[in-house]
C-alpha cells in the first residue's frame, strides 16, 4: 500500500483549493456579468472616486457607475497624465465638432487638428514674432547685404558626417583621422581600403556613406557628372533638342573660364585643381564615447574589470572651390604684407648745408 505524504510536506499550490486558472476564470466571469463595467471590488479607482463624491453615488441609485470620461472598469483615472490629451480632444470635438478637411492638416494619413499641434510646433508665439521682427529690422538696416560668413554659406557647399561609436581607442583612430585629413574623398577611401589597421574597414564604410550623403543631400561633386550625362545624351540621340546642346555648350564655356589652377595648401604642398566641384576632406577629428566593461580573470579567483573604449570619427566634406578661395585670400594677404614692407626710395631734396662731418 502506497503511503501518502503528510499535508505539511505538500507544496503550497497543492494545498490551495483555487488554482490560478480557476481564479482567472472567476474574475473574468464577474467582470463580464456586469455590463456597466463596475464590478464590486475590481476597480479601486472607481471606489475612491465614489467615496470622494457621494453626490455621484446618490445619482446612480446606489449602483456604482463609472464617471464620465473613465470608461469601463480598469480604465485609466482622470488624474492620469494620459487622460488630459484624451479629455481635451473630446472637449474640442464636442464644442467645435470634427475637424474638416479644409481646416485640418493630414500627417501620415491621419487628419490632425492644428490647434492641438500648436502647443508643440509653436509653444511661444510672442517670442517667435519678436524674433521675426528682429530679423526683418536687421535685414533693413544692412540693406539686404550678407555678411562674409552668410555669403560663404550660400555660395559654397559643405557636409558634416559623424559616425557611430566604434570599439577602438582615441589614439588608434586619431592616426587614421590625421591620415585622411586634407585628402580628396576618393584618395582617402583608397587609403582606408588598403590599410592594415583593423578599424580602417569601419572608417572606409563611414567615408563612403558620407560621400553618398554629400552627393544626394548637398549636390556636391556633380561638376563632371553633369558634363558626362550631357555628352552621353547627345551622343545617344543625334536629334537632340537645342536645350541639351545649349547646356553642353554652357558647361564647356564654364570649363574654359575656369582652367586648371595650381595652388599651395596650408601645409606648403602644391596641389592642382582640375575640377572645382570635387569633394575633399577639410577636417577630420575623433570623439570619445562611453566606456564598456570586460572581465579580466586573474589568479586565485580574482577578476579585474577592464574599461573598453568606444570612439567616433567626424569629417567635414567641402569642394575644391573652397580651397581655391582660401588660397586666393592667403595670396592677397601676402601681397599686401609685401607691399607694406617694401623699401621705397626717398624723394630728392635740395642740399642746404654742406659740412665735412655734421650738419646743423
Amino acid at each position: 500500500m502506497a503511503l501518502s505524504a503528510p499535508s505539511w510536506r505538500l507544496p503550497i499550490r497543492c494545498l490551495s483549493k483555487r488554482t490560478p486558472i480557476a481564479q482567472y476564470q472567476r474574475r473574468t466571469a464577474a467582470s463580464n456579468s456586469n455590463n456597466d463595467g463596475a464590478s464590486s471590488g475590481s476597480n479601486p479607482v472607481l471606489e475612491e472616486y465614489l467615496r470622494n463624491n457621494p453626490q455621484e453615488a446618490e445619482k446612480s441609485g446606489g449602483r456604482m457607475q463609472a464617471p464620465e470620461g473613465m470608461g469601463q472598469a480598469g480604465d485609466i483615472a482622470n488624474s492620469s497624465i494620459f487622460e488630459d490629451e484624451r479629455r481635451a480632444q473630446k472637449q474640442a470635438d464636442s464644442e467645435d465638432g470634427e475637424v474638416s478637411e479644409k481646416d485640418g492638416v493630414r500627417v501620415g494619413g491621419v487628419l490632425r487638428d492644428p490647434r492641438a499641434m500648436a502647443s508643440i510646433l509653436d509653444p511661444n508665439p510672442s517670442a517667435r514674432e519678436q524674433w521675426e521682427k528682429r530679423q526683418v529690422i536687421k535685414m533693413i538696416r544692412k540693406g539686404g547685404r550678407l555678411s562674409k560668413e552668410q555669403f560663404i554659406k550660400r555660395t559654397e557647399r559643405e557636409h558634416l558626417a559623424k559616425s557611430h561609436n566604434m570599439k577602438t581607442s582615441v589614439k588608434k583612430l586619431g592616426m587614421l583621422a590625421r591620415q585622411i585629413a586634407g585628402k580628396p574623398i576618393d584618395d582617402a577611401i583608397v587609403q582606408m581600403r588598403f590599410s592594415k589597421k583593423k578599424i580602417a574597414q569601419e572608417v572606409l564604410k563611414q567615408l563612403e556613406a558620407a560621400r553618398d550623403e554629400a552627393v544626394v543631400m548637398r549636390g556636391m561633386g556633380l561638376g563632371n557628372a553633369a558634363k558626362e550625362d550631357a555628352e552621353d545624351f547627345n551622343d545617344s540621340d543625334p536629334s537632340a533638342t537645342g536645350s541639351t546642346s545649349e547646356s553642353l555648350e554652357e558647361v564647356k564655356a564654364t570649363e574654359q573660364k575656369l582652367p586648371p589652377i595650381d595652388i599651395q595648401l596650408k601645409s606648403g604642398q602644391r596641389h592642382t585643381v582640375t575640377d572645382r566641384s570635387k569633394i575633399y576632406i577639410d577636417q577630420a577629428w575623433v570623439g570619445r564615447g562611453p566606456y564598456g566593461q570586460l572581465p579580466d580573470f586573474r589568479a586565485r579567483g580574482q577578476i579585474n574589470m577592464m574599461r573598453t573604449p568606444w570612439t567616433s570619427i567626424s569629417v567635414v566634406l567641402k569642394e575644391e572651390a573652397t580651397r581655391v578661395r582660401e588660397w586666393e585670400q592667403r595670396e592677397a594677404k601676402r601681397q599686401r604684407q609685401l607691399k607694406a614692407k617694401a623699401w621705397k626710395m626717398l624723394p630728392d631734396r635740395p642740399i642746404q648745408i654742406q659740412r665735412q662731418w655734421y650738419s646743423w
